[in-house]
């Protein structure tokens, strides 16, 4: 009898896994969707793959091609990474908390959608703010 070396460990089937990982999944799109909504953005948007992306790249002003970067191998890591820090810009938050959402997103995506943190603008910027809010004076797709 053979044995095989590539079989997957039964761990990952047990319920208490399988649990674990959807309640994880469920807490972390429940604070990135409130964290849309923080930003005037469709809350909905956090549950559907890339179009989660662009509005992210709406939150943080920049332009929606850069959803297209997240489609390049390696590149990918950086735009996230990059993204992930503008997100955390546009929310009052620093680097620290940046390396929270990249390393530990199902703790800290609730923490900014349900925390204190208020949206301060694309990258923190309150007079980008004030246009934004003014529909006619601002648009994330318009070069400045």
């Amino acid at each position: 009898m053979e044995e095989n070396y590539y079989a997957i460990p039964d761990f990952f089937f047990s319920p208490v896994f399988i649990i674990s990982c959807i309640a994880i999944a469920v807490v972390q799109i429940a604070g990135m969707w409130k964290t849309f909504t923080k930003a005037s953005q469709p809350g909905w948007a956090a549950i559907i793959p890339f179009l989660n992306i662009y509005i992210m790249t709406k939150i943080t002003g920049k332009p929606g091609i850069w959803t297209i970067l997240c489609l390049i191998p390696f590149v990918n890591i950086v735009i996230a990474i990059w993204l992930y820090n503008m997100m955390s810009k546009s929310f009052g938050k620093d680097e620290g908390f940046t390396a929270g959402l990249i390393f530990l997103g199902f703790i800290f995506w609730p923490v900014l959608g349900f925390g204190s943190a208020k949206y301060l603008g694309p990258y923190g910027n309150p007079a980008a703010f004030r246009a934004y809010q003014e529909k006619d004076k601002f648009d994330f797709e318009q070069p400045k």
